[in-house]
């Protein structure tokens, strides 16, 4: 099932390190079949605060993403992001084709006995 690695950074001034991340980060992505679905880009904030930006990449599965994280050639780089934007990254399994939100909530009841 595809998976998706998801980070949310703060707006942070532009640093010479985070240029050489966005330039090295493509060749640690496609040994592993990942693929920027979102990366950037304006934010229409509809509830809530957002600060800062959005950035997917898409994964074969869960598996293969984790093993890109944790792969040699991304650890290395990685640090020229982390000593200079904050926030979160997550990894994240996504759904079948043919997800129901409201075959979803059935189950759900029917675990709960509600």
């Amino acid at each position: 099932m595809t998976a998706y690695a998801l980070a949310h950074l703060r707006k942070a001034p532009i640093h010479t390190d985070v240029l050489e991340y966005l330039e090295r980060i493509q060749a640690t992505l496609a040994p592993f079949e990942g693929r920027f679905i979102v990366h950037g880009g304006s934010v229409d904030v509809l509830e809530g605060d957002w600060p800062g930006d959005v950035v997917i990449i898409e994964f074969p599965d869960l598996v293969t993403a984790h093993s890109w994280y944790h792969s040699s050639v991304y650890q290395e780089i990685k640090p020229l992001r982390t000593r200079h934007l904050t926030g979160e990254v997550i990894l994240v399994e996504g759904i079948e084709t043919d997800h129901s939100s409201s075959r979803m909530a059935a189950h759900l009841r029917r675990a709960d006995n509600l």
